[in-house]
């Protein structure tokens, strides 16, 4: 089942509804559940409450899937362009589009892990613990998952990272990379779809020359010297769109959570 409810994201003083997901037998197990928090929060289960009418489709996923858990799917601000903002969580390189953006991620993160988390765990059957909480996104949601679990492995130990736009920030974030060693539990799924990988010849092929893999590739090395466990997923033909990241789900997932 899914419990929509109203949030207020304090660094603003405004709504960010809620998407959660409990397990059919949530009522009556008695049993406590990992968490995994998602970005986009609203373009996780329904067509009908997705910006561009198509979802990941991550209710279907979960009734069917062996592991029970909670997911907690956190709605991005939709005035303007402020979600650039809100999942910005550094200044952009200079001459880019976000650069005009004032980068609030970390004040969203630090309203996940005082706010939105502490509620979670104190309202549900949760397993509160880092090794049983993950994070997720896409786009920029994914490049804020990155960043959740590299500057705050402390609770993520898992990071769902989908067609992360980190080229405008690659700097700052492999200067966070390098300072913020990862606990060796960590696993990490990055991910980039051939059709949204610019240069890319013939995006029928697996991507092995793309600015895409070329930055995926270098966030893997660089958490892999931490002992952390990556991987990278090339799925050809992939574009940035939801339909593509729904195929993704259960990759990500079992890699996450199962393997």
């Amino acid at each position: 089942m899914v419990i929509k409810r109203d949030f207020v994201y304090t660094p603003k003083g405004t709504n960010r509804p809620l998407h959660i997901y409990l397990p059919e037998d949530y009522v009556t197990s008695g049993e406590r559940y990992p968490v995994m928090y998602f970005f986009d929060g609203h373009n996780l289960y329904s067509d009908e409450d997705a910006t561009y009418g198509k979802s990941w489709g991550l209710k279907a996923f979960l009734d069917g899937w062996e592991k029970k858990m909670i997911v907690v799917g956190m709605e991005c601000g939709h005035d303007g362009q402020e979600r650039l903002s809100e999942y910005l969580p550094y200044p952009a390189d200079r001459g880019s589009h976000f650069e005009r953006f004032a980068p609030m991620g970390d004040e969203t993160m630090r309203w996940i892990l005082q706010d939105v988390k502490p509620m979670i765990d104190r309202e549900y059957r949760t397993i509160p613990f880092r090794e049983c909480t993950g994070i997720a996104g896409s786009s920029m949601g994914g490049l804020m998952a990155l960043y959740a679990v590299v500057r705050y492995n402390r609770w993520f130990s898992k990071g769902g990272c989908v067609s992360s736009a980190v080229g405008f920030c690659m700097g700052p974030l492999m200067g966070d990379m390098e300072e913020n060693r990862l606990s060796p539990d960590t696993r990490i799924y990055l991910s980039w779809g051939t059709r949204e990988a610019y240069g890319i010849q013939d995006p029928d092929k697996e991507d092995t020359s793309s600015m895409a893999y070329v930055r995926n590739k270098r966030i893997a090395g660089c958490a892999q010297t931490s002992g952390a466990a990556v991987k990278l997923r090339c799925q050809v033909g992939g574009g940035h769109c939801e339909a593509d990241w729904e195929k993704l789900v259960p990759d990500f997932m079992n890699f996450l959570w199962m393997e």
